[in-house]
Formats: C-alpha cells, sequence, structure tokens
C-alpha cells in the first residue's frame, strides 16, 4: 500500500506542475521547454532551507514558491518585453533551464552534482491540501478577468493589443503564476523524494508537462490533470513489460494526438470543478 500511495502522492504533485503549465502554454498561447527548471529552483529553495537551517516546512514551501515567482522574472522580463515568438522563446528559456542546471551543479549550497538528502516530509495530508488549494487558486485566477486577458492573447494576441491589453505585464503575469506553482511542486517533490539532484530537473522533464498539457487539451485544465495523472501511473503500470513499457508510453502519445488533435478534454471542462467552456 505504500508503493501505490508514494505513485498516487507523485501524481498529485506533477498535476500541481501541470496546472502552471496549462495557465502559461494552455490558456495564454506561449510554448515552454524550461518549465522544470522553476520546479527545480522550488525544490532546492525548500530543500536548501530545511537541510541546512531546519526551516518550517511550510515557510519552505512558500519560500520555493516566490523563488521560483522571482527567477521567471530573470528570463521573462528580456523575452517577453522583445515579444519574442512562441517558438523563439521556447528555446530562451530552454537556455535558461540548462544554465540553472548548470549552476545547481557548482554550488556548495546544493551539495553539487551529489544532491540534497532530505526529510519525508511531503505526506498525504499536505500534498492533498495543496493540490486542493492550487486547484482553487488556478480556478479563480482564470474565471477572472486576467483569465480573459490571457485566453484573448492566445486567441490573437494582435486583437488583443488593439483592445488595450498590454501583452507584455500579461504575459509575465502568466508566466509568474506559472512559475509558481511550478516552484510548490518542486517543494513537494524534493521532501517526498527525499532526495534531489539537479539532474532531475531538465529538458525531458519540461517535455513530460508540455506533453500532458497537449495531449489533455490545450484550453482546459481538468484534461492536462487527468493525463499528467495517468502519465504518472502509467509506467508503474505497465513496469511489466519491462523494457517495453516506454514504447508503449510514447505509443499513446501518438494515438492522443492522431485520433483526439484538440486534447482529452479540448476546450471542456469538468462540471462542477472547472464550469463551462474556457474559449
Amino acid at each position: 500500500m505504500d508503493y501505490y500511495l508514494n505513485i498516487v502522492l507523485l501524481a498529485f504533485i506533477n498535476m500541481i506542475a501541470v496546472l502552471g503549465v496549462a495557465v502559461f502554454t494552455g490558456f495564454t498561447g506561449l510554448f515552454s521547454l524550461g518549465h522544470a527548471a522553476f520546479v527545480g529552483i522550488g525544490a532546492y529553495t525548500a530543500g536548501a532551507l530545511t537541510y541546512h537551517w531546519d526551516v518550517p516546512f511550510i515557510i519552505a514551501i512558500l519560500a520555493g514558491m516566490a523563488m521560483a515567482g522571482l527567477s521567471s522574472l530573470i528570463i521573462g522580463i528580456p523575452t517577453l518585453r522583445a515579444k519574442l515568438r512562441s517558438d523563439y522563446f521556447a528555446i530562451a528559456i530552454l537556455g535558461f533551464g540548462e544554465a540553472l542546471r548548470v549552476c545547481l551543479e557548482n554550488l556548495s549550497i546544493t551539495n553539487g552534482a551529489r544532491g540534497l538528502s532530505l526529510d519525508e516530509l511531503s505526506g498525504p495530508v499536505w500534498v492533498t491540501a495543496v493540490l486542493a488549494v492550487s486547484l482553487l487558486l488556478t480556478r479563480n485566477l482564470l474565471k477572472s478577468r486576467f483569465g480573459a486577458m490571457f485566453m484573448s492573447i492566445r486567441e490573437d494576441p494582435v486583437a488583443a493589443e488593439m483592445a488595450g491589453i498590454n501583452l507584455f505585464r500579461t504575459r509575465l503575469l502568466s508566466l509568474v503564476a506559472s512559475a509558481m506553482l511550478c516552484g510548490v511542486s518542486g517543494a513537494l517533490l524534493a521532501h517526498r523524494l527525499a532526495f534531489i539532484q539537479p539532474v532531475m530537473f531538465t529538458l525531458t522533464q519540461s517535455t513530460q508537462l508540455l506533453a500532458s498539457v497537449i495531449a489533455g487539451g490545450m484550453g482546459s485544465v481538468s484534461g492536462p490533470i487527468i493525463i499528467s495523472f495517468v502519465f504518472t501511473v502509467l509506467p508503474e503500470a505497465l513496469r511489466w513489460l519491462d523494457m517495453w513499457r516506454l514504447p508503449a508510453y510514447g505509443l499513446l502519445l501518438v494515438v492522443i494526438m492522431i485520433y483526439r488533435p484538440q486534447g482529452l478534454m479540448g476546450y471542456r471542462e469538468i462540471s462542477g470543478l472547472f464550469r463551462g467552456r474556457s474559449r
């Protein structure tokens, strides 16, 4: 039972990070190949605080969230002010993520490439409660006028700008919000696995987060979090296939893109969680 509980909790933690990518990519329309960097920043900030200074866990989570949000300004201000197209922005944030990984591997406070061994503080109550709060905050954000501005930029940035929406500020707000969610996910992940290394936060993780959003539906929140859960559980469920489980995982992505190109939910939401359509 401990094994199955651990898989479910890891799925819940991944769902929080996917919420962040859904806000930025699914609703604002900018692709990102570097959101794993924000997960790593949240993980290492919270991990360093509890490891070196015995900071209370809740403060470590909030610090990880805040640091991820602040770090997003470093890459967000110059790139979004320059109005980089989505593909160029994806490459820029990918470079940011790789630069961060190199820094983490060479800092003494992070213990370099050897990583940090932490206490297992992310129990079921913590993870479930933080996921519920993250869902509520994301719901409120997307139902506010800011959410409407995100979606208008996604559909037609030129028309949105002519309507008086400041593209730079709105996109930057979306990036900061998404980075903060990823930072929370990283803080929980670090104290669930009880160990972190820089190699954990690479392009591979960013691609998995992005794949969950695309397969779940670019205009949905319900779809990405469902697919995120499936993508976390499926490799473990297919472990009996041994070396063939990862090809089976990739095949599922191909099938979804062929037969459901709009994603699992498209622009729809689960009634009661995110009512109505996001379009």
